[in-house]
């Protein structure tokens, strides 16, 4: 046996050990997987894989994607062996507060992290993304003999991921757009948290990808790394579709415990991970013990593989050279520039009445022409979610360059690879569907929001008004639910220059923006545009008024109206456009006082969704006009006037506060 082949098996076992003494000492964790896949996964950083742990972030490295992100050990060891920057007492710390190994993996926290995953099926749907965004690139800028973007996509999934219904829509997507930079393992232990994954799934993995038009291979034992060097081989050569590699493996794999569904999500116990040392033939006698040998050969085995950047970078600067043109609109792509629309009046041009799904179409189209780098579509919806880029290809397997895409009907796959796309860099992408059915893609926008992600999520038929198809179509706590998700900003704009304000918020904001939109035509004020940028604000004002009237939307209609006809007995009131909760709540304290002042407590808010999210602003003094129930079938006019959203019901209720006080 030769030195380096016994220096990569101690490789394997460090990972092994490494991942059972940190699991251990955190006293919770998952081992098992990562003990079992460890020799794949060494294979694909150790021989297969092309990157740099000096720079994370370059753009033609392969992306490993850990969807079974429970076995987030491996990873870490992985990143510790291969010079990421972390340390041994970093995987010491793992699962621990502030620490750089939290329990699953996450973007932005962990360099050489791709994606936030542990939901599972996440990390392979973002995968599914960022494949189409390589795809994309690369049918843009790659030149002959100048392949810039020609890196592969890597998962390791696990029977989890497989059973998961994401997995399914997103592979199918990936097949359909014969996706053949993604190469999938599928780590085939036959373990789930309950036991034998029999007693849920016995179907056919293998041919069911087959059926989604994947090449499949399949590998009997994971420990065998030429077969696992042979099928990356083989998956490389067929760039006609993407492949899914079934890998058998052992969960557990190395220790007394192997096989055993204990292993999947329990520490092993001290004394099985001394034995699991002694089964190994590890040589470290302390926990935490690797050796200076095998690091050193990691280092210098590391080294050449970075060298592959440095090639990478030659080319880049000559292709500069040789088309410049093209060179400058990568970088713009690259640095993500955005346009001063601030200063540009045309973007923020509209009159008269419209849909605010209509006028996001103009702007999304306005975009088009000014943002090079913008990408998305539908889930088979675009006609009614106004989200065509007019005059632009459409993303195929025949047209990788287009930027209208066909997600399908298929919402939360959408969702994620919106994600996967944000995160493969130099993008902008959009994503849209009706707003009741984003409780479908909900797991995935929480994502976007955990990992900070710029997805432009456009939800159009925000309310009643979407009329006859009733109450299954009919947002009602859905405004509620996502404002209640953590670092996710709701923009509900009340005409065409509020809806400009929402997607200049997008543009410049790092997370995800929810513009959620009417399907009912709504007049454009003359008061709206830049200033809506603050969240909440001063659409009409009064002398010292009786009486603060606030919404969002389309109910901002009613409250203008409403206001003119207190007006008419004697009563005035400030009307209060508030596009955006989340962001008025970034304003100064000042700007929040001019707009809300305590000492006006007379409020009434008017917003077609639940009532909850508004008492933080009428308090104990004020009322809301909400709906906290189901909708109905019937035309939109008739819901609304049966919801009390009329300017007689506003007016009267703004009265009864009014004399009330």
């Amino acid at each position: 046996m030769s030195d380096n082949h016994k220096l990569d098996q101690l490789a394997i076992d460090a990972i092994r050990v490494l991942t059972a003494e940190s699991v251990q000492k955190a006293k919770s964790g998952h081992p098992g997987l990562a003990m079992g896949s460890a020799a794949l996964a060494y294979e694909l950083f150790a021989n297969q894989m092309h990157y740099n742990p000096k720079n994370p972030a370059w753009i033609n490295r392969d992306r490993f994607v850990l969807s079974a992100g429970h076995a987030s050990m491996l990873l870490y060891s992985l990143l510790y062996l291969f010079d990421y920057g972390l340390t041994l007492d970093d995987l010491k710390q793992f699962r621990q507060w502030d620490s750089k190994t939290p329990g699953h993996p996450e973007y932005g926290h962990t360099a050489g992290v791709e994606a936030t995953t542990g939901p599972l099926g996440q990390g392979f749907s973002m995968a599914v993304g960022m494949a189409m965004a390589q795809a994309h690139l690369g049918a843009r800028f790659n030149k002959p003999g100048y392949d810039l973007f020609d890196h592969f996509v890597y998962v390791l999934s696990g029977d989890g991921c497989m059973m998961e219904g994401i997995t399914s829509e997103a592979a199918s997507l990936a097949g359909t757009l014969k996706l053949g930079r993604l190469i999938v393992f599928y780590d085939d232990n036959d373990i789930s948290i309950e036991g034998n994954t029999d007693v849920a799934f016995t179907e056919d993995v293998p041919a069911r990808f087959a059926a989604y038009h994947w090449q499949v291979l399949e590998i009997a034992d994971g420990n065998d790394r030429p077969a696992i060097a042979a099928a990356v081989a083989a998956a490389k050569a067929d760039l006609s579709r993407p492949t899914l590699i079934v890998v058998k493996t052992a969960i557990g794999f190395g220790s007394p415990l192997a096989g055993q569904a204990k292993t999947h999500g329990e520490p092993l116990g001290e004394e099985n991970v001394a034995k699991t040392r002694e089964m190994l033939g590890w040589p470290g006698r302390e926990p935490f013990d690797v050796p200076a040998e095998l690091l050193a050969y990691l280092k210098a085995k590391t080294a050449a593989i970075a060298a592959a950047e440095t090639a990478w970078q030659a080319r880049y600067a000559a292709y500069q050279a040789a088309y410049p043109e093209a060179g400058a609109e990568l970088e713009r792509c690259l640095r993500l520039e955005v346009p001063d629309l601030l200063a540009d009046p045309e973007f923020w041009s509209f009159s008269g009445a419209q849909a605010t799904r209509a006028t996001s179409g103009v702007c999304l189209n306005r975009l088009a022409d000014r943002l090079p780098n913008l990408i998305g579509g539908s889930a088979d919806l675009a006609p009614s979610t106004k989200t065509v880029l007019n005059g632009k290809p459409w993303f195929s397997a025949e047209q990788y360059d287009g930027s209208n895409i066909h997600f399908g009907v298929r919402e939360h796959a959408m969702a994620a690879a919106a994600n996967g796309i944000a995160l493969y860099g130099g993008l902008r992408p959009f994503c849209a569907t009706f707003f009741v059915f984003s409780d479908y893609l909900r797991g995935s926008l929480r994502l976007s929001a955990i990992m900070k992600v710029p997805v432009i999520y456009v939800l159009t038929h925000d309310s009643i008004g979407v009329g006859e198809d009733g109450p299954t179509h009919e947002p009602i706590e859905h405004l509620a639910a996502i404002r209640a998700i953590p670092d996710i900003t709701v923009f509900r704009p009340a005409d065409g220059k509020e809806t400009a304000a929402g997607y200049v918020y997008a543009l410049q904001h790092q997370g995800p923006t929810c513009l959620v939109l009417t399907r009912q035509n709504l007049p454009t004020y003359a008061a709206t545009g830049p200033e809506a940028l603050k969240g909440g604000y001063i659409l009409e004002d009064a002398t010292d008024p009786d009486i603060i009237l606030m919404a969002s939307g389309s109910e901002v209609e009613l409250i203008v109206k409403a206001a003119a006809a207190l007006r008419e007995q004697g009563v005035s009131a400030r009307v209060v456009s508030m596009p955006s909760m989340e962001i008025f709540e970034q304003q100064p304290d000042s700007w929040k006082e001019k707009v809300l002042p305590q000492a006006k407590r007379r409020r009434l808010a008017v917003e077609a969704g639940s009532s909850m999210p508004w008492f933080r602003y009428v308090g104990l003094d004020g009322q809301v006009i909400g709906i906290d129930r189901f909708g109905a079938s019937a035309p939109a006019n008739t819901l609304f006037e049966q919801f009390g959203f009329t300017v007689p019901n506003v007016t009267e209720a703004a009265l009864a506060l009014v004399k009330k006080a």
